[in-house]
Parts: C-alpha cells; structure tokens; sequence
C-alpha cells in the first residue's frame, strides 16, 4: 500500500480515536480501509483525463436546435464538511455543427461531482466544459440538489433545496432561449 493510502488510514484511525471510539474494536478494525476506498470511488473525477471521458465521442451534424439532457442524478462531497450533496443536473446546448455523444454529458457531470466541490462551481464546471469542447452558440446547466450539511447539522433544513444556474451565450443573451431550456427541463415560469 502506497504511503499516501497508508496515510489516509491511519487519518480515520485518529479520528475514530477523537471522536471516543476504539478503532480496533470489532466493527472498526477495517473501517479506515472501507473509508480509503469509500473516498477513492468519491472522488475518482481528480483521476479522470477528460479527453479519455470524451474519446472522440464528438460528431458532425447539421442540427442547430437546442440539445438537452435532463434529470442527471449525481452525488458530490461538499468541500466544507466533507458532507454529501445530491440531486439533479439538467444540461443543454445549441449546437453550432457539432454534437456529443449523449453518454458524455452525465459522464461530465460525474467527473466534476466527484471532486470536493460547491455547488455553484460545479454547475459553471460543466457549462464552462461544454462551451469549450463543442464551441457551441451556448451551455445551459441547472442543478437542484440538497446537502446533507444543512440537514443534519447547523440549520438541520430537511427540505430546503439548492438551485443554481450557469447559462452561457445565447442562452444568457436572450431570455427566449433561457425560458424554452427552463420549459424544457420543467421550470417553466421559474
């Protein structure tokens, strides 16, 4: 085991040793190991090349109407508490001669939601993403989502609900467009 994963258990032993547990209790003894791998699988997106995520999945197509993939599950780890977040993405784009492969779009949602994040810097990761490797006329991305930092501490907002907003282009320029995504996506007269 690398010094970096060895490091990483030992964190969770002293943890468990903070919080007044014995880590080398029956239940416990390989829970440093199951955390490991837990945060190796959650953060994967830091391991991700995203030329590799998109593999030439990009194609030529005389199409010029709005794209969008929406409901796209996704969970994340908020970077102040370390805490989940989950909920919904909703992607579109104009495009302007080029597409992407519909598997893509949620793969892109995944490799910036497994990374530590804030919401708001996911939602303009993945607009910013598309806008830049397709060059569309515009990126719209929405997220809804809750985080399980405001419902189980602090506030403890069981039903309190994010949404954040990163429009690009065409749909930042002009509210027709904007309003036919958000109808699109079941946000009509949001």
């Amino acid at each position: 085991m690398s010094d970096e994963r060895a490091s990483l258990e030992e964190a969770v032993r002293t943890l468990l040793a903070e919080i007044g547990e014995d880590p080398s209790r029956d239940g416990l003894v390989r829970t440093p190991e199951r955390v490991r791998r837990m945060y190796d699988e959650l953060t994967a997106g830091y391991h991700l090349d995203p030329d590799a995520l998109i593999n030439g999945a990009t194609f030529a197509v005389d199409y010029d109407e709005m794209v969008v993939v929406r409901d796209i599950e996704f969970f994340s780890l908020c970077e102040h508490h370390l805490l989940p977040f989950t909920g919904k993405a909703h992607v579109g784009y104009l495009p302007r001669g080029r597409v992407i492969g519909l598997s893509k779009i949620p793969r892109i949602v995944d490799m910036y939601a497994q990374r530590l994040q804030v919401q708001e810097r996911l939602t303009v990761q993945v607009a910013d993403f598309l806008m830049e490797r397709l060059e569309p006329k515009g990126v719209a991305c929405v997220i809804e989502a809750t985080h399980l930092c405001t419902m189980m501490r602090g506030v403890r907002k069981q039903q309190a609900t994010m949404v954040t907003s990163s429009m690009t282009g065409t749909f930042r320029r002009d509210a027709r467009t904007r309003a036919e995504f958000m109808g699109l996506i079941g946000k009509a007269g949001a």
